[in-house]
C-alpha cells in the first residue's frame, strides 16, 4: 500500500522507521519529515491544515492510508475531511479527539461512564478559579484546557503557586489553550502511560510505558514533552492492565460509540496507578512522545497492516500486537535552554557512532543542509536501545548518547531511573 504520514518529530521518525519495514507498505510519503524521515521516505511538501491539498495529494498519489502523528490535525478534523473522501485514514475524528483538545470535554465524560478520574472543577474565569481553589488540598493541579504541546500542566504547592498559575493561564500564557481552565485533586501514586488500538468495536492493549516529564534529573523542574522513556512499565502489572482496560479504556470507547463519537486510532491513557487502583490522568488521542520511540522498538508486526485494519473497522479480524520480549528505553538530547527558548542551529555529529554502540536514533527537531545536521527545535533526537533489562537498556542507550557530539544539547542522566532501582533491588 501507499502511505502518508503527517509530522515531523520524534514520534513520526519512529512511525516512519517502523512503517517502512511493514511488508505491506510500498510507498511511504511523510510531510512535513525530518532529516531522520527522510531516510524511511520521501518527503514531500503539504500543510496539515490545508485539507483539500493534502486530499489532493492522496487522490494524486494513490494513498492507500494517511496516518496522523501529532495532535492538532486530528483536533482539527483533517481525518473527517479526508474520510468524507474516501481515504483511509488511522486517527480519530474531530468529535472523538475532543478526548485530547479538551480536557473539560474528557472529564465530562468520565463522570458520565463512571471512569475513575481525580475530582475537579473547570472554570471559565480567573475570579471562577481562584474561588474553585478553595475546595482543594495542596498540591493542586492546574491544567489548561486545550492543546498545549504537553505543557499546560501546573502542579502548585501553595496557594500562591496556584493563583499565580491560574492568572498566568487566563493572561495567556498558554494561548487560546489556556481560556478555560480544569483544577484537579492531586492523585497519589506512580504514574505510567497505557496504549490502547481502536477501530470504535474492537479494542487491543498495545503496550505501556514510563514518560519522564520534568526537565531536570530526580524529575525536578518545569514540565516538558517529555525528556525520555522506557517500554514496557512493569509498574503497570498484568492484573491493573486489565482493570485499566476493564475500568477505563473500553468504557471509553463503548461510550463515545453510544454518543455517536466511534473513536478510532491509539488511545493514550496516562495512568496514575493509587492505593484504589489505576485512574485516568488525561488521554491523548495519539501515540506518546518520547513513548512512540520505545514501543516501536519492541513491536514486532505489520505496522501498516495494523493501522489499516484499525482505519476500515475491521481490527477484530487481526492478530493481537505483539512485542519483543525486551526492554527499550529512550533518551531524548534537547537543545539548551528548552522548555523555554531553545537554542537553535547547534551543529550535531557523531550519530554513526552511536548507532554502532547498538541504538537507534530518532530525530525530533532537527534541520539539514548538504554537508551538517543542525539542532532545529527543543527536543531534537532520541536515542533509543534495547536490553534484557531496563537496566541493560539504559546503559546501551547512554552509551550511544555519549558518542554523540552534540555541544549545545543536554539530556537527564537518569531516565528509567525508578525501574532500575527495582531491578537493582531483585537482583
Amino acid at each position: 500500500m501507499n502511505i502518508l504520514l503527517l509530522g515531523g518529530g520524534g514520534r513520526e521518525h519512529a512511525l516512519a522507521w517502523k512503517l517502512a519495514q511493514s511488508p505491506s507498505s510500498r510507498k511511504l510519503f511523510a510531510a512535513p519529515g525530518n532529516p531522520g524521515i527522510a531516510q524511511c521516505a520521501e518527503l514531500v511538501s503539504l500543510d496539515a491544515g490545508d485539507h483539500s491539498a493534502v486530499a489532493a495529494f492522496c487522490k494524486a498519489e494513490d494513498i492507500d492510508l494517511v496516518v496522523v502523528g501529532p495532535e492538532a490535525p486530528l483536533v482539527d478534523g483533517l481525518a473527517d475531511s479526508l474520510r468524507a473522501g474516501g481515504i483511509a485514514v488511522f486517527g480519530p475524528s474531530k468529535a472523538a479527539a475532543q478526548l485530547e483538545g479538551s480536557k473539560a470535554f474528557t472529564k465530562a465524560l468520565c463522570d458520565r461512564a463512571g471512569i475513575p478520574t481525580a475530582a475537579y472543577a473547570r472554570c471559565t474565569s480567573e475570579a471562577q478559579a481562584l474561588d474553585a481553589l478553595g475546595r482543594f488540598g495542596l498540591p493542586v493541579v492546574i491544567k489548561a484546557d486545550g492543546l498545549a504541546a504537553g505543557k499546560g500542566v501546573v502542579i502548585a504547592q501553595t496557594r500562591d503557586e496556584a493563583h499565580q498559575a491560574v492568572a498566568n493561564m487566563f493572561a495567556g500564557g498558554f494561548g487560546e489553550a489556556g481560556q478555560e481552565i480544569v483544577l484537579e485533586e492531586f492523585l497519589e501514586g506512580e504514574e505510567a502511560s497505557f496504549f490502547a488500538i481502536t477501530d470504535g468495536k474492537t479494542v487491543v492493549p498495545f503496550g505501556s510505558a514510563q514518560d519522564h516529564k520534568r526537565v531536570g534529573e530526580g524529575d525536578t523542574g518545569p514540565n516538558t514533552g517529555g525528556m525520555g522513556a522506557y517500554s514496557p512499565a512493569p509498574v503497570l502489572t498484568e492484573q491493573l492492565t486489565k482493570r485499566a482496560m476493564a475500568d477505563i479504556v473500553r468504557p471509553t470507547v463503548e461510550t463515545m460509540a453510544a454518543e455517536g463519537m466511534p473513536y478510532s486510532g491509539v488511545l493514550y491513557a496516562g495512568l496514575m496507578l493509587t492505593s484504589d487502583g489505576p485512574k485516568l490522568i488525561e488521554y491523548n488521542c495519539r501515540f506518546g512522545d518520547p513513548e512512540c520511540q520505545v514501543l516501536m522498538a519492541r513491536y514486532r508486526g505489520d505496522l501498516a497492516q495494523l493501522m489499516l485494519a484499525t482505519a476500515r473497522g475491521e481490527l477484530e479480524q487481526g492478530q493481537a500486537p505483539q512485542f519483543e520480549d525486551a526492554a527499550a528505553l529512550t533518551v531524548v538530547m534537547a537543545a539548551n535552554g528548552y522548555p523555554g527558548t531553545p537554542e537553535k542551529g547547534g551543529v550535531i555529529a557523531g550519530l554513526d557512532g552511536a548507532e554502532a554502540e547498538g541504538a537507534t536514533v530518532f530525530h525530533a527537531g532537527t534541520a539539514g543542509d548538504a554537508n551538517r545536521l543542525l539542532a532545529n527545535g527543543g527536543r531534537v533526537l532520541n536515542v533509543t536501545a534495547l536490553g534484557s533489562s531496563v537496566t541493560e537498556a539504559q546503559a546501551k542507550a547512554y552509551r550511544a548518547v555519549t558518542a554523540i557530539d552534540f555541544p549545545s544539547g543536554f539530556c537527564r542522566r537518569d531516565i528509567g531511573w525508578r525501574e532500575v532501582e527495582r531491578e537493582a533491588q531483585q537482583s
